[in-house]
């Protein structure tokens, strides 16, 4: 209590000019989240807050800015680090230096693997780094009754998971289904988060359905793809986030909801960004350049990036430029480009120029390794049924919905069989925590092989091991490549595997530095693309192609399932 006296003291003396602060940025163009007004002022940082804006001049440290922006650090607002295919603390080596200050995770990758244990593992993880991350605590585990996890999240493991201060809203509740039906699982899922947020996934509901859906208690939502979806949610009180992944990117078609009415309900995520994007092409700062880009006021996507989604998820003393709060920092050379000059965290200088100014250890729970275990598997075990071959998978690229589609199977020795020249390829699922011997096959458009095969254990939300090939023996091959390795990326053509990335870490994660996981995906996605697919992310839209929450069609280890 001393201490903290002292400090408000202080920060007293220096805010009313008769103590110097720790330190002054001086002649920065500072951008007001609140009145939305770009102010040429100082800001005075002390004990990790921000003292104050205004003509402020004695610091200990005092460094001129000269005209550049200043502007609070970045927040996401819907993401799974685990998508990044890095550990958490690559993570934040990652986008720190993109000038994302806070970030608000939900980590049902990992408990799809590893449960509560797995939960409690990231957010240790996730303490000390220079960027707050704060957690939702995954409310579907597994997705639905449609695939097979490593492990479930009961009501009573939900409650447990709340005990950590870091924990602060309800995880995107998917199986709307379930919502829908009035499951008493849910129900009691949904109890657990008392006067919590719960975050929402309802890809595609509209209408009497979104009312469903949204007096269960749901107040967000990142899955809208459409400008009638994106209104319709709106209208029903939503924090509608606009979506920009690596495989599902929104705003192009969501910002023209954005005007001086809405704004205030509307703010940025990014779900799902891999590591190669994010070295490359960059993170919230990626997403403002592309929104300006767009048409949108520049200040006003800052908002979008700050203070709204600071104040939708109750983030204390984040977000914004001005006494009281975390002096979380980037300082901008410009509002177009958004080229990130340098970062600050709670005062620290912590990124400049790109590079992050941090060490970070890559050190990883027992729970999290060694977590593939499958059966003997045959040629014989990814044979399709004629029967169960009259629908596919209509992969959409750059979408993680998809199409329901009938088809005309081909079939040869009593199987239907994989027709290259109609993009009829075999998506084949397996499950692979507990080698139950559960295998669905099912056959897929839009992918665009025209040789070899695929195959990851990165599969949402289950995380089984997901392929997709011209053959089945091929597709054996690379299935056994993941497995191998303990999870990972494998291509193969001709029973040969020409590339392969592991990924030990829960079979989803790599255990390399940023740079070394960033240059292997991007090798997989390029023999990815050599092997004929057209897609933006081969590699990036395979991983969903098992997710039974996201319509229309799926084929997970269960078989073939449609939404």
């Amino acid at each position: 209590m001393d201490l903290q006296l002292q400090q408000w003291q202080r920060a007293l003396g220096i805010a009313t000019h008769n103590q110097p602060g720790d330190l002054v940025l001086r002649g920065g163009r500072v951008v007001n989240v609140f009145t939305g007004e770009i102010d040429i002022a100082n800001v005075a940082v002390a004990d990790r807050h921000i003292i104050g804006v205004g003509d402020y001049e004695e610091a200990a440290t005092v460094i001129d800015l000269d005209g550049a922006f200043v502007a609070p650090s970045f927040i996401d607002g819907h993401i799974h680090t685990e998508s990044s295919l890095l550990w958490v603390t690559q993570f934040a080596r990652a986008v720190v230096p993109h000038g994302t200050g806070a970030i608000v995770t939900d980590p049902h990758e990992i408990a799809n693997v590893a449960g509560l244990p797995g939960f409690r593992a990231i957010v240790d993880a996730s303490r000390g780094l220079p960027i707050d991350i704060r957690f939702t605590v995954p409310s579907c585990v597994p997705a639905s009754p449609n695939e097979t996890p490593g492990s479930i999240m009961t009501a009573e493991t939900i409650a447990a998971a709340f005990d950590d201060i870091s924990a602060i809203a309800l995880g995107e509740m998917m199986n709307f289904p379930g919502v829908l039906s009035g499951d008493p699982d849910i129900f009691a899922k949904l109890a657990t988060a008392e006067k919590r947020r719960r975050d929402g996934h309802a890809p595609g509901l509209m209408g009497r359905t979104l009312d469903a859906y949204t007096l269960s208690g749901m107040t967000s939502d990142h899955e809208a793809t459409t400008y009638a979806e994106g209104l319709d949610k709106l209208r029903r009180g939503f924090m509608l986030m606009l979506r920009e992944g690596s495989s599902a990117k929104n705003i192009a078609a969501l910002l023209p909801l954005v005007n001086d009415t809405t704004w205030v309900r509307c703010c940025f995520a990014s779900d799902d960004r891999d590591c190669t994007t994010l070295l490359n092409d960059g993170h919230m700062d990626a997403t403002l350049r592309y929104a300006v880009s767009l048409g949108l006021d520049p200040v006003r996507a800052i908002q979008m990036a700050t203070i709204n989604t600071a104040g939708y998820w109750r983030l204390d003393r984040i977000g914004a430029i001005a006494p009281g709060y975390w002096a979380n920092i980037v300082i901008v050379d410009d509002l177009r480009d958004f080229n990130i000059r340098a970062v600050y965290h709670h005062g620290a200088l912590v990124a400049e120029h790109g590079k992050p100014l941090f060490d970070v250890t890559t050190d990883i729970p027992i729970v999290l390794l060694n977590t593939v275990h499958l059966p003997k598997l045959t040629e014989k075990h990814l044979r399709l049924a004629p029967e169960l071959a009259t629908r596919a998978v209509g992969a959409v690229d750059g979408e993680i919905v998809t199409r329901l589609l009938d088809v005309e199977p081909k079939i040869e020795d009593g199987a239907a069989v994989v027709d290259v020249e109609r993009d009829l390829l075999k998506l084949v699922c397996v499950e692979r925590h507990n080698a139950t011997g559960n295998i669905g096959v099912g056959y897929i458009n839009g992918f665009g092989l025209t040789r070899g095969a695929l195959a990851s254990s990165i599969a949402h939300d289950a995380h089984n091991i997901v392929a997709v090939g011209t053959n089945d023996a091929d597709i054996l091959t690379a299935i056994q490549a993941v497995a191998s390795s303990q999870g990972g990326l494998a291509t193969v053509v001709d029973r040969m595997v020409i590339a392969q990335f592991a990924l030990p870490i829960a079979g989803i994660l790599s255990d390399q530095p940023l740079e070394i996981a960033a240059e292997g995906y991007h090798h997989m996605e390029t023999t990815a693309r050599n092997l004929g697919s057209t897609l933006q992310s081969p590699f990036g839209l395979l991983a969903f192609m098992a997710l039974s929450v996201i319509p229309q069609a799926r084929v997970t280890d269960q078989g073939f399932v449609v939404i």
